[in-house]
């Protein structure tokens, strides 16, 4: 049966608590005694589980059955009587027959009906003299896994029926007793039920105080004298905490008979009845006490709180958004005029509540998001690490205790584990969201952390700077290092964030309904079997109607239709919606049911699927994911610690990283070579703490420069003091030499003042002189700088080689910097710099600066590259920008899409900015501002295999096609891959558009390598057409005036619209014979010209489309030595290509490649741009105005062309 592989369903189960008919009778019997108070232990009597329905039965089994008094069947179950536990015993309900078998009980699992009786009456079971209300409390099991199962419980009061039998008009009827005996009906389910408390935000302070108790894993016991409170208040709790998840026990009502749970030595959250509290109170310790009816908080042992609180400025914030709640209806809708329709008034209170619930899920997550911003800064994804001592430096001091005891929290490791994983949930939107704009630019380039001028004023300002800096300078390693940078930056956002209430008041999408047909009101298996049809049919109606407008909730149709269907027990019908749901919305993807679903398939529904090639695709699909799941991921957390043993180079790589120093496996090659300087191949263990040291005693002193306010004037916001030199005579005066990114000044000694010494672009010469003083020579640094006659002059005698190699490196990286429009080259030189000068502190021999010398990367390579481009090249270029910051090795750059502002702003007000898409290896995309040129966030992975095209439609998503035969769509607005079309069995190559006009704008193509060609409706995601082209590859696809072009490895198709070709340019002999093949091609119809391109000839051929013969043209392209892409930008054609040894050649170890312009009107090469030092992979063009270019990864960076 199908039902016997179903997962559980929205309903678990059904349990009837009571007292057991032998308990009420002598109940009754001491009544009729005298007693009046009655207590009893309650029992379970019946347990009810799905299906819930009675199923048509054989003529034996209705024989066999028993029918009761009210004339109605229904499938029960009795629990078999255990003689160990009289709770769990189950009894016959008055009335009903004792000759009835005891049957086993089929209950869920995760269901203890050894402790529900206690749960369903937390006070005990009574017996009263008078009818009673019926009253309504909440329950949560939760398992040793952290699953949770929600239970509704009703009390409720019916007579009891005593024993003798009264005959009225010759009908049998019971006579019922003057006593009253409490029952409860236990509704169990996999899923909440109750909405989230509000009226607990009105007391800001306390939340605060409770939601810290919980970040720091303390014993809460929550106290109440309403049993549903209880539940309510420790659901809304835990809610609070997102994406923080508690992982200990949780247990929000304590019958009395469970209060020896609050002695369990570990965390938990429960809840106990208000007339317990003094019990508690005094024989538990180190509990903390919150009794929710008053809202008060102390603990076991005081009457007040001492645990360190939730950091001031985050507080502060959640404080304040809290005060601009409007929780109440009445008052929020008090300046309207009254409302006389009753549904009208219905509506606006649904509206309000909506938007009151949206307010407060924001609040309370932009609390989180605030504590914990800055996490992100100190992990290192590749080897999973979390450098919690750097995290600690950035926080305030006051906040230390705070943080130091969240941070060994299970809740706050798992929530590093999800950071780990890079996770994109609500709360790295909302901090991707809220970054300031300082943190935007420096995610552009990698820089160590060092604070600008402007951090610098604004600590100032905060007239706590000095009390900061003496409470540094006393700390001991591993506490050395950068405490306020980020510090500042949070706190500067916190204001940022209060200020503009409107944008936190960003109303929520409109909720749409969709009514369920009437309940039947029996349910026999027929009657629930038309039920089940005709909800069938209305959620058929309702996916036709918003098929081509609303994915989101097409998504959800098909969810609900496909698990009906197998309810139904129609599987064939159910893997056909879970299909059409996985292309549309694979976030909501069942893969666990549909698992089962294929599992129960009989053999000729196998056969039939198998003979549906969709189905047929999601069996697979279902398989595979199924094997991959079976893997266990790799999902620890490490702390950086420093090393114990020898490092070689690879474990030496790798501790470098972890300690956040510097990710890039080149320079780490080089600092390993500096440390080892050529001797031993390890490093020891004692030398790298002592240059880790030294490394964060640097951080430290940078940190702590207390510049004067006129000096600060004199420097760009963004500058920072990377290296400040002993107190020196120069030949400005005596003072300090301090080294930014950008230049290099004096600090002059007595009076604190500003002296420039030069800027690193504007350096002539750098050396050392020796100026003779009684026998000995004492070196000094000489600096030469254009438009200046007079030299720099330094005595900085022990310092003088160091600065040497220091400032030659900057010089060398500012040039390169300048010259290929690249920011990297000076983050690259700066981190040099220090790596330099922890080498020289760490080693202190003679050879120290010949180690140190090792670092000096761009000073040497300067010799050995072109420090001048050619000046088209500088020109043209406007930027270039490194897609792979934050990964420890370039990757190639695939592919390359502009989508501009209005792709993503129908939903916002302001417009939003253009975005740069960038496919890199292994399945990896990065988004860019355009506007910037700042990463937006980390990667979206899509896949694991290489991607190949990309394409921007209206709907607000972007297509990508993978080699892996999948297109992956990416939502723009949410930035996460949720769809995906697997309609393609091989490598998807390409991907088009009709833009003619509105209607065709609908139709995408897409194409694979095998030649298949599909021809997609974008909103519905189905397939309208298929053909096939036979070729060797087919690479490409263009649609120009509605008219189908294909690239072929072979040749270059024009297709008719039925799919047949119309005609063919076939790759000429010579190319043919060797061996190459077209690689890109561009149509130029009002010319009737074909532009081609070959994968390994330096040449593009020119073709008349109505003589597909043989080109008529071919233009030769210096140093190419094959064409990897074209595209055409106003009247220009772009040209990528792969260099040619000898061109720009071989230098350095790395080809260099160009990208060409080429005038279409006299058939020569305009421009010849010297891009990358290795091919050129993709081009881009963005709004006619510029072109983009992307590399493979030896360089892996995108140029960004000016287009004139």
């Amino acid at each position: 049966m199908m039902a016997d592989h179903l997962p559980p369903a929205l309903l678990e189960a059904c349990v009837v608590v009571g007292a057991s008919s032998e308990k009420l009778r002598e109940v009754n019997q001491s009544t009729h005694n005298g007693t009046s108070k009655h207590l009893l232990e309650p029992e379970v009597l019946y347990v009810l589980v799905p299906p819930f329905i009675s199923r048509p039965q054989t003529k034996n089994e209705t024989k066999n059955e028993v029918v009761r008094s009210h004339g109605k069947k229904q499938r029960s179950f009795l629990r078999k009587k255990r003689e160990q536990h009289p709770s769990a015993a189950a009894t016959l309900i008055q009335g009903a027959s004792e000759e009835r078998r005891s049957e086993d009980v089929s209950v869920p699992k995760d269901i203890d009906l050894m402790a529900l009786p206690q749960l369903c009456f937390p006070g005990g079971l009574q017996v009263t003299n008078e009818q009673r209300d019926e009253e309504f409390h909440f329950l949560v099991f939760t398992d040793v896994f952290g699953n949770k199962t929600h239970g509704v419980v009703m009390q409720c009061y019916r007579p009891i029926v005593e024993g003798t039998s009264v005959y009225q008009n010759g009908a049998e009827s019971f006579k019922l007793s003057k006593l009253f005996s409490a029952y409860s009906f236990c509704i169990i389910s996999k899923y909440p039920y109750f909405k989230a408390l509000k009226d607990c935000l009105s007391w800001p302070q306390l939340l605060l105080q409770v939601l810290s108790c919980l970040l720091q894993e303390q014993r809460v016991v929550l106290f109440s004298a309403d049993w549903a409170r209880l539940t309510l208040v420790a659901e809304s709790l835990l809610l609070y905490l997102q994406p923080l998840s508690w992982q200990h026990p949780y247990v929000p009502v304590l019958a009395r008979g469970m209060l020896d749970f609050l002695m369990a030595p570990t965390a938990f959250l429960m809840g106990c009845h208000l007339s317990h509290y003094e019990e508690v109170a005094t024989e538990t310790n180190d509990l903390i006490l919150i009794n929710i009816d008053n809202g008060s908080i102390s603990t076991s042992c005081s009457e007040t709180l001492d645990l360190p609180e939730i950091p001031a400025p985050a507080a502060d914030c959640f404080t304040q958004r809290c005060r601009s709640l409007q929780i109440h209806f009445d008052l929020d809708q008090c300046h309207h005029a009254s409302c006389t329709d009753i549904n009208e008034q219905r509506t606006q209170r649904r509206v309000w509540q909506q938007n009151l619930n949206h307010d407060i899920q924001r609040i309370t997550l932009e609390l989180i998001v605030n504590i914990f911003r800055g996490v992100n800064s100190h992990l290192n994804y590749e080897h999973r690490v979390f450098n919690s001592e750097e995290f600690l430096k950035t926080r305030e001091p006051a906040d230390q205790l705070f943080y130091k005891k969240v941070l060994e929290t299970h809740i706050f490791h798992f929530f590093l584990k999800d950071r780990l994983n890079r996770k994109m949930d609500n709360f790295t939107r909302m901090e991707l969201s809220t970054r300031s704009e300082m943190q935007r630019m420096k995610a552009m380039v990698e820089v160590p952390r060092r604070p600008t001028m402007q951090e610098i004023q604004a600590r100032r300002m905060s007239s706590v700077t000095e009390n900061i800096l003496n409470k540094r300078l006393g700390m001991s390693l591993p506490n050395l290092g950068d405490d306020q940078t980020l510090s500042l930056q949070r706190n500067t956002l916190l204001t940022r964030i209060i200020m503009p209430d409107p944008a936190l008041r960003m109303s929520p999408k409109c909720i749409k309904v969709f009514k369920l047909p009437d309940f039947p009101a029996s349910l026999s298996f027929h009657s629930v079997q038309s039920y089940y049809s005709e909800l069938i049919q209305l959620l058929g109606k309702a996916i036709f109607s918003v098929q081509n407008e609303n994915s989101t909730l097409l998504a959800r149709f098909y969810y609900l239709r496909g698990f009906v269907n197998t309810l139904c027990s129609r599987r064939l019908d159910a893997l056909s919606d879970f299909q059409n749901l996985y292309k549309t919305d694979t976030a909501i993807f069942p893969t666990q049911l549909v698992t089962l679903l294929v599992d129960s398939l009989h053999r000729d529904e196998r056969q039939q699927a198998d003979r549906r090639p969709e189905l047929k695709r999601l069996i697979l699909k279902v398989k595979t994911e199924n094997e991959k799941m079976s893997v266990q991921p790799d999902d620890h957390v490490k702390k950086f610690a420093l090393p114990r043993k020898h490092l070689h180079q690879e474990e030496f790589v790798r501790c470098v990283q972890e300690c956040g120093i510097v990710k890039d496996i080149a320079t780490i090659h080089r600092l390993f070579d500096a440390l080892t300087n050529g001797q031993q191949k390890h490093v020891d263990p004692e030398l790298f703490r002592v240059f880790y040291t030294f490394w964060k005693e640097t951080e430290v002193e940078a940190q702590d420069v207390n510049l004067p306010s006129e000096v600060i004037d004199h420097l760009d916001n963004s500058e920072c003091v990377y290296k400040l030199s002993s107190c020196v005579k120069t030949s400005h005066g005596v003072g300090k030499i301090a080294m930014t990114q950008k230049r290099l000044f004096l600090l002059t000694e007595g009076r604190p003042g500003f002296l420039e010494i030069t800027k690193f672009r504007d350096i002539q010469e750098v050396k050392i002189a020796f100026a003779p003083f009684l026998l000995v020579r004492i070196p000094s640094l000489r600096i030469q700088t254009s438009g200046r006659t007079e030299v720099f002059e330094a005595n900085l005698k022990t310092e003088t080689e160091l600065w040497n190699l220091v400032v030659k490196e900057m010089w060398a990286g500012r040039k390169m910097a300048d010259q290929h429009k690249d920011p990297q080259y000076m983050t690259q030189a700066l981190t040099n710099v220090l790596l330099m000068d922890a080498v020289k502190g760490c080693l202190q021999t003679q050879r120290s600066i010949s180690a140190a010398s090792k670092l000096a990367y761009f000073d040497k390579i300067k010799h050995e590259v072109p420090m001048m481009v050619p000046k088209t090249t500088s020109e043209t270029l406007k930027h270039k920008i490194n897609p792979s910051l934050d990964l420890a090795e370039p990757q190639t750059v695939h592919v390359l899409l502009f989508t501009p502002g209005q792709l993503t702003c129908n939903d916002s007000e302001g417009e939003m900015n253009p975005k740069l898409w960038v496919a890199l290896s292994g399945g990896r995309v990065v988004v860019f501002d355009a506007a910037s040129w700042s990463m937006l966030q980390d990667s979206i992975q899509v896949g694991e295999s290489q991607l190949n095209c990309m394409l921007a439609l209206v709907q607000d998503q972007v297509w990508i096609g993978s080699q892996d035969s999948v297109i992956y769509i990416i939502d723009t607005h949410s930035m996460t891959c949720n769809k995906q079309l697997t309609e393609h069995r091989h490598e998807v190559t390409g991907l088009a558009v009709d833009t003619r006009d509105q209607h065709n704008s609908q139709l995408t193509y897409s194409c694979s390598c095998d030649g298949t060609i599909l021809q997609w409706d974008s909103s519905s995601l189905k397939v309208k057409r298929q053909f096939h082209l036979s070729c060797d590859r087919l690479s490409s696809i263009q649609i120009h005036d509605g008219i189908l072009w294909c690239c072929c490895s072979d040749s270059i198709v024009e297709l008719k619209k039925s799919g047949t070709p119309q005609r063919r340019m076939a790759l000429p002999d010579d190319l043919r014979s060797m061996l190459s093949s077209f690689s890109s091609f561009i149509v130029i119809p009002e010319r009737g010209q074909l532009w081609t391109g070959c994968a390994d000839s330096g040449e593009l051929c020119l073709w008349h489309i109505n003589n597909h013969r043989r080109p008529f043209k071919r233009i030769s392209l210096t140093g190419c030595s094959g064409v990897t892409c074209m595209i055409r930008v106003k009247d220009q054609i772009w040209v990528g290509c792969r260099g040619r040894s000898g061109v720009g050649g071989q230098c350095d170890g790395q080809l260099r490649s160009q990208v060409l312009v080429v005038d279409p009107e006299s058939h020569t090469v305009a421009k010849e741009l010297q891009a990358h030092s290795d091919s050129v992979q993709t081009l881009c063009p963005a709004e006619d105005r510029y072109v983009l270019s992307g590399s493979a990864r030896r360089d892996g960076k995108i140029a960004i062309w000016k287009v004139e």
